[in-house]
């Protein structure tokens, strides 16, 4: 269960905590770190869409053609402050069948105020348009690329790369710090987490923990395998933190939902990392108690065939207790899943199609030290 209450809504007023007023002196200085505005706040401009101070403004960024292919549209809307303060990615849609940070980021787009804020918010609402129109679960249906997996891209490379190569030009280099927002995909049961990417330089690891803090997330997975080459980033939220700027992914939903819970986690996620920032004063404070996540392992499927869970999503499972088994197209028995240490199931597949590569659960233990 989460420590924060999932539903949005104006903090009650009472004394801050001594984690609080610790945590605001550290928010200052992740803020003063990734931004240091000066004067008055100006004009905000990403592709062909421009927000004036005070002001929300929307468009669409173009992918152009590409060999085999009609290029797409990836929509964004900028919240420009009245104040200068850090500019803010928030990204939703980079698997096309993951609802829930897309529908959150929506309400956003109409709730944050920006005659109230101090910085810039900039929304991708929907990073892979193929997917989601697609409905497919992890891959495009056009060049059957994982757009999570292909980053910084490339302007000549599949239309996958070409998506990526868009959002590191266009939204990633213009940005200060970056929250990229995922969900169980379409085939996937899961529990809230965020991921701490602990690679990269050490002020930009310290960073990205207190934007994990901010977040509220009291399961925050540890992770220092993403590769430290910013030519070869692979995932969105690792390009920016090669590029020397903080960043958090976070997981709420899964399965396809749209469910209240989920969506309502996200926005008041959001508001914890902007009253962090410096750029709102309402919000939730920073969770107090998260359960630090290392070792964590995804278990991915040996044989092609129908996949069968044997422990729900949140269950904690001790070293090689059967996950699942995957079975033939007859019934006939392929392969039996088993936990590699004792730990809890952050996801597992709740749906039987499984292919052999591919992910089926994901298992991760409380950080000892």
């Amino acid at each position: 269960m989460l420590a924060a209450s999932p539903r949005l809504g104006r903090p009650r007023r009472s004394a801050p905590s001594r984690a609080a007023r610790a945590w605001t002196l550290a928010a200052a200085g992740l803020w003063l770190v990734t931004a240091a505005p000066a004067g008055a706040q100006s004009a905000f401009t990403i592709g062909p869409v421009t927000a004036q101070p005070g002001t929300v403004a929307s468009g669409t960024l173009a992918v152009p053609p590409g060999a085999g292919d009609a290029g797409t549209t990836i929509p964004i809307s900028i919240v420009q402050g009245a104040r200068p303060g850090p500019v803010l990615a928030l990204t939703a849609g980079v698997h096309g069948m993951e609802y829930p940070p897309i529908l959150a980021l929506q309400r956003l787009r109409r709730t944050l105020d920006p005659r109230t804020l101090s910085g810039t918010v900039v929304m991708v609402h929907v990073a892979n348009m193929p997917s989601f129109l697609g409905r497919t679960i992890y891959y495009s249906p056009v060049d059957g690329k994982n757009l999570n997996r292909v980053f910084p891209g490339r302007p000549d490379g599949t239309l996958s790369e070409r998506i990526a190569d868009v959002l590191t030009r266009e939204v990633i280099a213009r940005a200060t710090a970056v929250v990229d927002l995922h969900c169980g995909d379409g085939n996937e049961d899961l529990r809230p987490y965020a991921y701490w990417i602990t690679t990269g330089a050490p002020e930009v690891a310290e960073q990205g923990r207190r934007l994990a803090l901010a977040f509220g997330f009291d399961h925050i997975v540890v992770d220092g395998s993403r590769p430290a080459d910013p030519s070869a980033s692979l995932y969105l939220s690792n390009t920016a933190v090669t590029r020397g700027k903080p960043a958090l992914t976070i997981e709420s939903g899964g399965l396809g939902r749209t469910d209240e819970a989920s969506i309502a986690r996200i926005e008041r996620g959001v508001a914890g990392v902007l009253k962090a920032l410096g750029m709102r004063s309402d919000g939730p404070d920073p969770v107090e108690h998260p359960l630090w996540l290392d070792p964590s392992r995804v278990l991915t499927a040996g044989a092609t065939g129908l996949f069968a869970a044997e422990v729900a999503t949140g269950t904690t499972v001790a070293d090689g207790t059967v996950i699942g088994r995957i079975t033939d197209f007859h019934g006939n028995l392929l392969e039996i899943i088993r936990a590699p240490f004792a730990g809890e199931v952050l996801y597992v597949l709740g749906t039987p199609p499984i292919s052999r590569g591919e992910p089926v659960a994901f298992v991760a233990q409380v950080k000892k030290n």
